[in-house]
């Protein structure tokens, strides 16, 4: 099998990126180009962030719908890094935001879990998962696609950020033990609705995410143990969880709010400027 020059895709896709331009052909369409490969670039445009004094501050999800994985051949789902000048966290639960150097943009609503203990154990179990959670909130991801038509391959995600571009965090609902009971069933049953400019535009329901934000949460931890074993996800890690609707796309200039049921989460509102 032909070895993928990971260097150097690594560094088209940050030059793509920093240009705000779109990427013609796709990291999967190389010969010997698969997940590990991909997790091999993302590796180095971490490294490449953090040397440039932007540290990790967690991961965010994607491919959190099992219905997916048969039709891509996906065997769990897979992950990105997110960075402090890439999250933000609102001290109301109300943001504006610009992106720098956009493409296409869509903005997805999603539960966020920040830990308190590392998320070692090889579980996938919503109750185990939430004991090492500190606080959870509601939040927006802005993702954004550097390939034509939004049409790309699992490894093509990883490779490219997770198209994560920002991460917008709403007020933090605290986490102890005796709550985790009552949340597990919540984060197995809540409801998200989407406005756009004061206009709804669809409803979502946690179950998008495995089942549950929470067992999503518990099958990155055993995913990326996996994978990676001496990269466990960390105490202090922040995880945006995989989004709850569609994603819907966006520019500067939209306003957003997302609203929920069945969580004690307040609603969140995004202005892109």
């Amino acid at each position: 099998m032909p070895n993928v020059d990971v260097e150097s895709l690594a560094r088209e896709l940050e030059s793509a990126s920093q240009r705000g331009e779109m990427v013609s052909t796709l990291p999967s369409s190389r010969p010997g180009f698969d997940l590990n490969s991909a997790y091999d670039v993302e590796s180095r445009l971490k490294h490449w962030r953090v040397a440039s004094g932007h540290n990790s501050v967690g991961r965010k999800v994607g491919y959190a719908n099992k219905a997916m994985w048969r039709i891509l051949k996906l065997e769990t789902l897979v992950w990105g890094h997110m960075y402090d000048n890439t999250v933000h966290q609102e001290d109301g639960n109300s943001g504006k935001l610009a992106i720098p150097h956009p493409r296409s943009l869509k903005v997805e609503p999603e539960i966020v879990f920040g830990l308190k203990q590392p998320l070692t154990s090889d579980t996938a179990d919503a109750q185990a998962a939430l004991a090492s959670v500190d606080w959870l909130a509601l939040g927006f991801e802005i993702i954004d696609c550097p390939f034509p038509e939004w049409r790309f391959q699992p490894s093509d995600f990883v490779a490219s950020y997770g198209l994560h571009a920002a991460l917008v965090i709403g007020q933090h609902m605290p986490v102890d033990s005796n709550m985790i009971p009552k949340l597990v069933d919540e984060l197995g049953q809540c409801k998200v609705r989407m406005f756009k400019n004061g206009e709804y535009v669809e409803e979502g329901s946690a179950k998008n995410c495995l089942r549950s934000p929470a067992l999503c949460l518990g099958e990155l931890g055993r995913a990326v143990m996996r994978r990676f074993p001496a990269e466990a996800l960390a105490a202090g890690e922040i995880v945006s969880s995989g989004t709850l609707t569609a994603g819907h796309a966006t520019q500067a200039g939209d306003d957003w709010r997302c609203d929920v049921e069945g969580l004690s989460l307040p609603s969140l509102t995004l202005r892109l400027v």
